[in-house]
């Protein structure tokens, strides 16, 4: 007996033919914004899905401004370190979507976006960003916890008597 298999575009053509609804797929990165350059950063839980326009210098996440999204400063240079190393912090509008982990992982994975991204607009910017330490994707995560010890590597008071 044949296995049935089901892909996106197959379970959308059904959805289609069920419900008699349109569904358009867009093979071609556009927008109303017109063309950008599309990277995905990570560190530790946390995704940050980067999109860079030709623009002003607006960076966007979540839909809120950078400043209200991260209030602390510093986070905000981190985030802006690979505009500011290839200097193009005015060239480009930037959006993200971002979840998971806390602000300081989510600003660390939005400055590997932002790098990548940099790299797919000019492949030239990769030996200074490589120097720069910013291409490398920070894999440090929690280490699990272990059976029989209170933490990952704290174990129980031992007693003598």
């Amino acid at each position: 007996m044949p296995t049935k298999r089901t892909t996106k575009t197959a379970k959308a053509a059904h959805a289609q033919q069920t419900t008699g609804q349109e569904t358009t797929v867009a093979k071609s990165p556009a927008s109303s914004k017109g063309k950008y350059y599309y990277a995905c950063g990570k560190r530790k839980t946390s995704i940050a899905q980067v999109k860079m326009y030709k623009g002003g210098g607006a960076i966007t996440i979540n839909e809120r401004e950078v400043s209200e999204y991260l209030p602390v400063k510093n986070l905000v240079g981190t985030l802006k370190s690979p505009l500011t190393l290839t200097g193009t912090s005015k060239s480009f509008d930037i959006t993200v979507k971002v979840f998971g982990g806390g602000i300081s992982s989510q600003a660390e994975a939005i400055r590997h976006g932002i790098t990548k991204a940099l790299i797919a607009y000019d492949p030239l910017n990769k030996s200074t960003l490589k120097k720069a330490g910013l291409l490398t994707r920070d894999s440090r995560v929690k280490e699990r916890k272990k059976f029989g010890l209170k933490r990952a590597r704290k174990g129980p008071q031992f007693s003598k008597r």
